[in-house]
């Protein structure tokens, strides 16, 4: 991986990763020390979070595709280690606002036919909480799907909200 050409891309848009395909990754335990390592990134690398979901769902019975996604997202990594959340202060004069954006795919895995949302939450201008996940429920439509994402993004909106309360009650101030 070292001399591996950089991407631009953590995973294409047409992918779609299934328990069945290709024969099994030869070396099991690597595949899960790379996935998990890859689920630390997330932390400060937002925009990797859907597809080091995707590689996570098959931790038990990785295939040789799967190991593909994996090394594409090491690829894109390597082509983009420069990138990283940026924290703005912001005016304290000004009340924080709370954004949210949230998406779904409707019945995305072909496995189980289950939708994948994702959502990401800014307070002010600072990208403070993200995720992507596997919805708990088959959706009938798209609508549906997208309901239950919003639904999941404003439940994070409501403890965010809590939270930002608190810290102005109780005159908390975040220096940068």
């Amino acid at each position: 991986m070292h001399d591996a050409k950089a991407i631009f891309s953590p995973m294409p848009s047409s992918c779609k990763l299934t328990r069945i395909g290709s024969n099994y990754f030869a070396d099991p335990h690597l595949y899960r020390s790379i996935v998990g390592a890859l689920q630390y990134a997330t932390i400060t690398r937002p925009e990797i979070t859907f597809a080091v979901n995707k590689v996570y769902q098959f931790m038990s019975q990785p295939l040789e595709d799967h190991w593909q996604a994996v090394k594409r997202i090491l690829r894109y990594l390597k082509g983009t280690c420069t990138y990283g959340l940026l924290i703005q202060a912001t005016n304290p004069q000004v009340p924080f606002s709370l954004t949210s954006y949230c998406d779904s795919d409707w019945a995305s895995d072909p496995d189980d036919r289950r939708s994948t949302s994702g959502a990401c939450l800014f307070l002010g201008p600072n990208l403070v909480s993200w995720w992507s996940k596997k919805q708990t429920l088959v959706a009938r439509s798209t609508a549906e799907a997208e309901y239950r994402s919003l639904a999941l993004a404003c439940s994070e909106d409501h403890s965010l909200e809590n939270c930002s309360f608190l810290c102005q009650h109780l005159k908390f101030s975040v220096i940068i």
